[in-house]
């Protein structure tokens, strides 16, 4: 279930590319390139982390759905697949995450 949110709101910013950005708030972002889709991804982190802080679960849900939203906005404005991203994601699973950090300063032989 969780993916297929994840697929579907994931094709859906795709298909706002050929919108018009007056309809459209991630057209707005997406004409805005990569730095402007960072920048907001940045605020919303910000926003994320204050949430957390302060122990309010509900504003905490609220915005960790904005920021996995302007994380897909960002991954789409570079052309980045969530396919890709959950790939990754599942290349690391079973492995320490101490293990698998160490790895990655390591260059393949």
């Amino acid at each position: 279930m969780t993916e297929d949110v994840l697929e579907r709101l994931t094709g859906l910013i795709h298909a706002r590319r050929t919108e018009g950005a007056s309809q459209s708030y991630t057209r707005t972002l997406l004409d805005g390139g990569p730095e402007r889709c960072a920048k907001k991804l940045g605020e919303e982190a910000t926003e994320t982390v204050i949430a957390a802080l302060v122990q309010d679960n509900r504003a905490l849900t609220r915005e960790a759905a904005d920021l996995i939203y302007h994380l897909l906005v960002l991954l789409e404005s570079r052309r980045v697949s969530l396919a890709d991203v959950l790939a990754e994601l599942k290349s690391r699973m079973g492995r320490s995450g101490h293990a698998e950090k160490a790895a990655r300063g390591q260059t393949p032989p």
